[in-house]
C-alpha cells in the first residue's frame, strides 16, 4: 500500500512530496523537500522500519551539499555509512529531521498506546540542511482532543499536532500543513 502527502510549511516558501509505503515487513519513507528555512535546500531523504516502525535506515542528501547515512539496529543502536558505531545516538530509537512534519510520526505509530501518558524519548536529531545528526530529548503526549503534544525538551518549544488515523501530520502549528496531493 502506498500513500502520496505533501506540506508547505506555513511561513515562507518550499514543499515536501512524500511517498509512503507499506510493504511486507518494511515501512518505507521517501521524501524531495524544497525549503527555505535556514537557509534554500533541496533536501531528498528515505526512512525505512520495521513493521513496528522501528527506524532500521537513514538516508537524507541535499542537493549541492552533503549527505547522512545511517543504520540502526532498531533498538537504539546506529552506525554511520562506513559502519563506524555512533555512541552519542545510543538509545536514540527514532529520528526527527528538522525540515519534515513526517518524522513525528515515527513514535506517534511506535509508543501508541502508551502516549496517554506524557512519554520522553531521545532521537537521532538531523537538522537541515547540515544533516549532522545528534541526539535530542523530546516527549509526546496524546490530549483528550485527538491531537498529539511535541515537547522540545530543554528547547522549550512545544506545539499540538493534528494528524490523521495513519499519525501523519495534518497541522503543525507554526512550522507546517498538510496540502492536498491530487
Amino acid at each position: 500500500m502506498e500513500r502520496i502527502y505533501r506540506f508547505a510549511p506555513v511561513d515562507g516558501g518550499g514543499l515536501e512530496h512524500l511517498s509512503l509505503q507499506w510493504r511486507d515487513d518494511v515501512i518505507v519513507a521517501e521524501s524531495v523537500i524544497v525549503g527555505d528555512r535556514d537557509g534554500r535546500y533541496g533536501c531528498s531523504y528515505r526512512i525505512c522500519c520495521d513493521s513496528n516502525w522501528h527506524v532500521r535506515s537513514v538516508e537524507a542528501v541535499v542537493t549541492g551539499g552533503g549527505s547522512c547515512v545511517l543504520t540502526s539496529d532498531g533498538q537504539g543502536e546506529w552506525r554511520d555509512g562506513d559502519g563506524r558505531f555512533l555512541p552519542a545516538l545510543a538509545g536514540c530509537i527514532d529520528v526527527d529531521i528538522s525540515a519534515t512534519p513526517f518524522t513525528n510520526t515515527l513514535p506517534i505509530r511506535r509508543l501508541g498506546a502508551r502516549l496517554a501518558e506524557r512519554t520522553g524519548i531521545t532521537v537521532a536529531y538531523i537538522k537541515v540542511p547540515e544533516l549532522r545528526p545528534r541526539p535530542m530529548d523530546q516527549a509526546y503526549t496524546r490530549l483528550p482532543d485527538g491531537r498529539y503534544l511535541y515537547e522540545s525538551v530543554g528547547g522549550g518549544f512545544q506545539a499540538a499536532l493534528s494528524v490523521d488515523a495513519d499519525g501523519v501530520a495534518l497541522d503543525y502549528p507554526g512550522l507546517f500543513r498538510r496540502i492536498p496531493s491530487a
